[in-house]
């Protein structure tokens, strides 16, 4: 009888959960972004200024050298506070560069709060067009195959990925619609 109570009961939640089954789509954001002109406008404004304080950077770096090897060879030729002058402009140049590559460079840096403040809104519009395009296909669950999701297979009919897309450019010109229609071809 406890065998009979526990079948029908693991049939109920059987059919239960069937009948409120959630529909799942998958998305690839890395590939909505890449098909984003304003993102990629962004991305190279991004870009550049990272090449321009890697070129400070680098300036510093061999001023630094010059000085420290400089110093190195004067070194015994130099007394008292000429001495201490001198070895104190050297690490004071060294932690300067330290600072501005921190500053800059490191976790909390400067690139880091311009890479956020550039992905943050077109994120924002993914996840509101994701939302959109999930309520009106009804999907309950929504994954990102651009964030380290192993998805092994997937039907095309799953990938929600061009329907994002296509809420996102709603607003563009024709020519937009036409150029993304023609590279869906190519694929």
């Amino acid at each position: 009888m406890k065998n009979f109570k526990f079948a029908f009961t693991f049939v109920l939640f059987l059919l239960f959960g069937l009948s409120n089954a959630q529909k799942v789509g998958v998305v690839d954001t890395e590939y909505i972004l890449d098909k984003l002109p304003q993102y990629k406008e962004a991305e190279a404004r991004l870009n550049s200024q990272i090449d321009t304080w890697q070129s400070e950077l680098q300036t510093l770096q061999s001023e630094f050298e010059k000085k420290r090897s400089a110093f190195e060879n004067e070194k015994v030729l130099l007394v008292g506070d000429q001495l201490k002058l001198r070895e104190k402009e050297v690490t004071d140049l060294d932690k300067n560069i330290k600072t501005t590559t921190s500053l800059r460079f490191g976790a909390n840096g400067e690139i880091t709060k311009l890479r956020t403040s550039l992905v943050v809104p077109f994120q924002d519009q993914i996840w509101t067009a994701i939302k959109t395009m999930s309520e009106k296909n009804g999907l309950g669950i929504v994954l990102d195959k651009a964030n380290n999701v192993n998805v092994i297979f997937l039907q095309k009919r799953f990938d929600y990925t061009d329907k994002v897309l296509d809420v996102l450019l709603k607003g563009s010109s024709g020519s937009d619609k036409k150029e993304k229609t023609n590279t869906k071809g190519k694929k």
